[in-house]
C-alpha cells in the first residue's frame, strides 16, 4: 500500500473522493471539503492545514483519512484547551497537533474511509498505524479522532488508542405521522409546553419556508450567510464560514443544503442552516435580526422535527452541547474521539484524567435520561 498526504482534497478527482468516502454523508463529501478549502475556511489564516491521508493499491484509491495539522484548538468541539496549558506549563510545545475531523462539525460520523470491495478489517488497520506514524515523522504533539462512529472508535481503542467519552442531544424518528403525532408521546405537561411555544411564535404571525440549497437564489444565500454571521458578532467567536463556501456547496450539493426561514409579513427575521444525510439532517447554524418569544426553539428544534417526519428520516443532530433540547425530545447520548499522545510522560496523565472523566460523563448521562420528556410506555 502507498501512502500519500494530500494538501487539497482538489488533488484527487472528484469522483475518486466520492466513490471512497460516499456521498450519504454531506460533511465527508469531496464537494463539502473542497468548498472549505478554495473558500480560505480552513488553511494557514486559521489554522486548519490539510494533510488528508490517502492510500492507493495498485494505483487505485481504497483508504481516506480526512486529516488536519492544528495550531490552534478552535472549531473541534471536543475541548483540550486544560491539555494545551498544562503542556505549556511543563513547558513542553502542545502545538501543531493533528486532528483527523470534519472542520467547524461535531456530527459523528466514519474517520477511517475504506473504498467499497476493499478489506475494511486489513485496511482500516493499516490507516490507523499509517496516521500515527506520519504523525511521530512529522512530530506531532498528539493526534485526536473527533467525533468517531461506533465501528471507528471500536478498533481505535483496539489499537490502542485513549477514548475520550463526550454527549449530545440527538430526536430520532419512531416512524411518526406528523408533528402532533410525536408530542403524543410526551407527558402531558412537557406536550403543553412546546404547543405554548409554538403558539407564541404563530401569534407573533411568523412562518417557515424550507428552501434546498439547489432552489435558493442569491438574495437567500446572502441572508442567511448575514444570519450566520450574526450570531458571532452578538455572542463571541469567529465566523469561519465565508459566503463563498455557502455559495459553493449550495450550487455542488444543493440538494443535501437545508434552509429554514423564518419570515414575519414577507421580511425575513431568522433563519437555520442545515445539511442533510441519507438519513439524518444535522442542524448547523442559526441567526435572527430580531428577538422574538421562543422564535430559536421554532426555527432551530422544531421545523427541523417536521422536516425529518415529512421526509422519513431517522435522525435529528441539532449540534453540540445544549440541555435545554431534552425537555423538546433530544435526548442525551454518547459520543466519542480518540487520542494518541506521544509523550508518555503526558500520555499517562491524560489516561488518568480521561477514566476520571469517564466516569462523570456516564453519570451525567444517566442522570439527563431521567428528565425525558416521554411518558412512560411512550416510544422514544
Amino acid at each position: 500500500m502507498e501512502l500519500r498526504v494530500l494538501t487539497a482534497v482538489s488533488e484527487l478527482e472528484r469522483d475518486s473522493w466520492n466513490r471512497v468516502s460516499g456521498t450519504d454523508n454531506p460533511f465527508l463529501r469531496y464537494e463539502f471539503l473542497a468548498a472549505l478549502e478554495n473558500n480560505d475556511c480552513v488553511g494557514p489564516r486559521h489554522g486548519w492545514l490539510p494533510r488528508h491521508l490517502s492510500a492507493f493499491e495498485d494505483g487505485q484509491l481504497v483508504g481516506l483519512v480526512p486529516l488536519y495539522v492544528k495550531d490552534n484548538s478552535y472549531g473541534e468541539f471536543v475541548f483540550d484547551w486544560s491539555w494545551a496549558e498544562a503542556y505549556q506549563r511543563a513547558g513542553v510545545p502542545y502545538y501543531p497537533k493533528a486532528v483527523v475531523a470534519i472542520p467547524y462539525t461535531p456530527a459523528t460520523g466514519p474517520r477511517i474511509l475504506t473504498a467499497p470491495g476493499s478489506d475494511r478489517d486489513a485496511l482500516a488497520s493499516a490507516l490507523i498505524e499509517l496516521a500515527q506514524e506520519w504523525a511521530r515523522s512529522e512530530r506531532m504533539s498528539s493526534l485526536h479522532w473527533l467525533f468517531t462512529d461506533p465501528d471507528d472508535t471500536r478498533r481505535l481503542q483496539e489499537q490502542g488508542l485513549s477514548l475520550r467519552l463526550g454527549c449530545q442531544f440527538h430526536w430520532h424518528n419512531q416512524g411518526y405521522r406528523d408533528f402532533d403525532d410525536y408530542l403524543d408521546t410526551f407527558n402531558a405537561r412537557k406536550r403543553k409546553k412546546v404547543r405554548r411555544e409554538r403558539r407564541y411564535v404563530e401569534q407573533a404571525g411568523i412562518g417557515t419556508r424550507v428552501v434546498h440549497g439547489h432552489e435558493a437564489s442569491p438574495a437567500e444565500l446572502d441572508l442567511m450567510y448575514g444570519f450566520y454571521r450574526s450570531t458571532f458578532d452578538k455572542k463571541w467567536g469567529y465566523a469561519t464560514l465565508s459566503r463563498g463556501f455557502f455559495g459553493e456547496i449550495a450550487a455542488t450539493m444543493g440538494e443535501q443544503l437545508v434552509l429554514m426561514i423564518a419570515e414575519k409579513a414577507g421580511q425575513a427575521v431568522a433563519g437555520a442552516i442545515c445539511l442533510r444525510g441519507k438519513d439524518a439532517l444535522y442542524g448547523r447554524h442559526w441567526g435572527c435580526n430580531e428577538h422574538y418569544h421562543s422564535l430559536h426553539f421554532e426555527t432551530c428544534y422544531y421545523q427541523g422535527i417536521e422536516y425529518c417526519i415529512r421526509h422519513g428520516l431517522g435522525l435529528f443532530e441539532p449540534g453540540a452541547q445544549g440541555e435545554h433540547k431534552i425537555s423538546r425530545g433530544f435526548l442525551p447520548v454518547p459520543t466519542w474521539s480518540a487520542h494518541w499522545i506521544a509523550h508518555q510522560g503526558f500520555r499517562g496523565v491524560i489516561d488518568r484524567y480521561l477514566s476520571q472523566e469517564t466516569d462523570a460523563m456516564r453519570d451525567y448521562i444517566e442522570e439527563l435520561s431521567c428528565r425525558s420528556p416521554f411518558r412512560e410506555g411512550a416510544a422514544a
